[in-house]
């Protein structure tokens, strides 16, 4: 069964860290392309950040450029989600995908920023 489980969403204050964690299982995940991606209230879901399956190419949405950092583990199958300066444009439930022939998602995770 797949399963891709996001997790290390929380409430910050503006300025502040996260650090979200996706958790894959049920497909060959070191041969899938990762990728993060948000949804805003009242917006469309969109991408934020990308990893490749093999060499790590990294590529970043402009809103991420600089303040985000995506990195994975291909021997614990897990991908994750480093933001710094957080303010609230940033408040989304945030979802990790993979992609290759096909696509899976996760449930997302919340992130609110607020003081």
């Amino acid at each position: 069964q797949v399963r891709l489980v996001e997790s290390g969403g929380a409430l910050v204050q503006p300025g502040g860290s996260l650090r979200l964690s996706c958790a894959a299982s049920g497909f060959d995940f070191v041969t899938y392309a990762m990728s993060w991606y948000r949804q805003r209230p009242g917006h469309e879901r969109e991408w934020v950040a990308h990893i490749g399956p093999f060499d790590g190419f990294t590529n970043y949405a402009d809103s991420a450029q600089g303040r985000f950092s995506i990195s994975r583990d291909n021997d614990m199958f897990t991908v994750a989600l480093q933001m710094n300066r957080l303010n609230a444009e940033y408040t989304a439930v945030y979802y990790c995908g993979a992609f290759r022939d096909r696509e899976h998602w996760g449930q997302g995770t919340q992130v609110t920023v607020s003081s």
